[in-house]
């Protein structure tokens, strides 16, 4: 793992978040997993924030981030969850 760097800092921050579907239905296939992929690392590269490693089953994903501490997580959570549900 690499330090990364700001104009005045060093940082290594990373958020694990899991995404879990209403009532754990089991609906997510091998196709949504790879589109849900895409979409947050758009999202991702947009707040200048890396997906290091995304995984999922048929109820719930995970993904690991390492964010810039000027990212706030409930902002990035909220356009992963927003931009992904209208897709």
């Amino acid at each position: 793992m690499e330090l990364r760097k700001g104009r005045r800092c060093v940082f290594m921050l990373h958020a694990h978040m899991i995404f879990i579907t209403k009532y754990r239905g089991k609906v997510f296939t091998d196709r949504h997993l790879k589109t849900l992929e895409k979409i947050f690392r758009s999202v991702c590269s947009d707040f200048e924030v890396e997906l290091e490693e995304f995984n999922g089953e048929q109820d719930h994903v995970h993904i690991l981030v390492n964010y810039p501490p000027k990212v706030a997580v409930s902002k990035l959570v909220n356009s992963l969850k927003g931009v992904s549900s209208r897709r």
